[in-house]
């Protein structure tokens, strides 16, 4: 508990502000640990596998949602996926869920918290704790317009003569909005992301405990992991970056105190949208800030490695990959409700070879959004699109469509670190141009909503792409599942086997060790190893003299045998 209180003093400084805080957390642990709180697991293993997905997934007529994906989850879902993290499901203004208007309600097109319980009995939830923003439309701003003082601080107001030049901008839109109050005063206030998205002032210490009490309520409402949206730019100070301030370190690592001293267990992630030497930095020292860090180079590594059929790039980078701690791991997806980032990979892939990347993918199937630069000028930010349709043309057959998909996928389930799968991979969809045209946003584009009929119809017709998809996947992550060597923090070792393959074995100490090998290539490639092996994918036994012929984007996981 005392370290607490030296994050207070590192963020706030003035001890007149301090003392009433510091008592005020006190109290309110106090309180919920007096709480029936659910018992945590204690570390995760290589059985937990996280889908992502949104409340309102799929609908029947007149059924909450949330019980209709329950439903759903428990009859195509739960065999795979022990966690289950729900994309924001409070009330909302914009943004998919991203702009809440009340942090501890259940938007109730979908349910109420009832049907959130209900969902806990089968999976274990993780929620998004959207920390950096709240929505126009939320009562603390509609407050604030109208002048009640109380709420005068929770949000930053500036004049916009204020050199803003210096702060790292995610979107091209103002970073400044004008409100109207009540009284007819103009304000102009912090909107890093859009105009219905009002950046909360954490300078404020009320705002602080407001927060800290949403946290607490999740905890309390069975939030098992914990997403912390946008992070990276919770503190802001003129003159810098205003992301990845020491401040905004040391929130984080407050979060991570309070959540350890309430329910022990329960595991922050950072979502950090940023290259990967700032994203893991939220690591902090490996115990005492984020337990699990976004793998943000993953996504866009993958489909440019399977792209250009070379995988040079991914091998490099993975080897620069350093084991974790204990007490942390590397969060691994390939998609998710955003779009493909390309902030993680600049360093890593040059910077024309990115542009020459979102040009094709633009060409053939893909939207792109793009970030303002400190010149004035516009760079491609994420590619909106489903990974299906990134890694494929769209003259390919199935067939050739399910293989990239599935090696991708393999590569996903194998590296170190907690896998989590986006509901629309798992479900094998294709890009949703017709959402895109009725919202206006390129994100809707990823984000298709199902009548639960009609999908499942699909997913036990066998012709259809989304069976094959389905069920590969599923067979995938059965196996993955049962094998102790995918544990997130067993070490890895990457291979140098030729541009063709990304290759790496996964070793523990006790000497046991499985060989991972994907052939990138659309065409078979000769790969030089030898050895005795089985293929604990298919049980099979392989015995190498000299070489193997691996087919296009075949994968093997092969454990040595005596």
């Amino acid at each position: 508990m005392e370290t607490i209180k030296k994050r207070l003093e590192f963020i706030y400084e003035d001890q007149d502000i301090i003392d009433p805080v510091w008592t005020e957390i006190k109290k309110r642990i106090h309180e919920i640990k007096k709480k029936p709180i659910r018992q945590r697991k204690q570390k995760w293993d290589e059985k937990d596998i996280v889908l992502i997905t949104y409340g309102d997934q799929v609908k029947e007529e007149e059924i909450p949602a949330l019980k209709t994906f329950k439903n759903m989850y428990d009859r195509f879902l739960a065999k795979n996926f022990e966690i289950v993290h729900i994309l924001p499901f409070y009330p909302y203004s914009s943004d998919d869920g991203f702009s809440v208007i009340d942090y501890k309600k259940v938007n109730p097109t979908i349910g109420e918290w009832k049907e959130v319980k209900d969902l806990s009995k089968s999976a274990r939830l993780m929620f998004d704790y959207v920390c950096n923003h709240i929505s126009s439309q939320s009562d603390w701003f509609q407050n604030y317009l109208e002048g009640n003082p109380h709420y005068k601080d929770y949000f930053i107001e500036l004049d916009p003569s204020v050199d803003l030049s210096t702060v790292t901008r995610p979107r091209a839109y103002p970073l400044l909005t004008k409100f109207k109050l009540l009284n007819g005063e103009e304000r102009y206030v912090w909107t890093t992301f859009s105009e219905d998205q009002i950046d909360l002032n954490f300078s404020n210490p009320q705002v602080l405990l407001e927060m800290l009490d949403v946290l607490l309520f999740y905890i309390e409402e069975g939030a098992e992991y914990i997403r912390l949206d946008a992070v990276g730019f919770i503190w802001k100070e003129i003159g810098t970056t205003c992301i990845h301030h020491e401040k905004a370190h040391e929130l984080v690592k407050l979060f991570r105190d309070v959540v350890d001293e309430v329910a022990n267990g329960t595991v922050v992630i950072t979502e950090t949208n940023v290259p990967h030497k700032d994203n893991i930095s939220y690591f902090g020292n490996g115990h005492d800030e984020a337990h699990m860090v976004y793998q943000f180079p993953l996504p866009p590594l993958v489909l440019y490695s399977i792209m250009r059929e070379n995988g040079k790039v991914l091998t490099d980078w993975a080897k620069t990959l350093h084991d974790t701690s204990q007490d942390t791991t590397y969060f691994n997806f390939l998609a998710s409700h955003d779009g493909i980032g390309m902030n993680p990979i600049r360093g890593i892939i040059p910077e024309e070879e990115i542009l020459s990347m979102v040009k094709d993918l633009q060409e053939e199937v893909a939207l792109v959004s793009y970030k303002r630069n400190p010149d004035g000028s516009e760079s491609p930010y994420e590619i909106n699109v489903t990974y299906l349709d990134a890694l494929n043309k769209k003259t390919d057959n199935d067939d050739l469509r399910v293989k990239r998909f599935i090696v991708a996928h393999s590569i996903l389930l194998t590296l170190p670190g907690v896998p989590a799968v986006y509901i629309q991979s798992i479900l094998g969809s294709r890009n949703d141009y017709k959402g895109v045209s009725r919202t206006g946003m390129n994100r809707s584009i990823n984000r298709q909503k199902y009548k639960l009929e009609e999908l499942e119809e699909d997913l036990l017709n066998q012709g259809t792409l989304r069976h094959k998809v389905y069920n590969q996947l599923s067979d995938m992550i059965s196996v993955r599942k049962e094998e102790k060597l995918f544990h997130p923090n067993i070490a890895m070792e990457v291979m140098d086997l030729g541009e063709a393959f990304f290759a790496f074995d996964r070793f523990n100490k006790y000497g046991e060790k499985l060989t991972v090998i994907h052939n990138l290539k659309n065409e078979e490639v000769e790969c030089s190893i030898t050895g005795k092996f089985i293929n604990v994918l298919t049980q099979n036994k392989i015995e190498i003299d000299d070489s193997i012929v691996i087919g296009p984007y075949q994968f093997l996981w092969l454990k040595p045998i005596n």
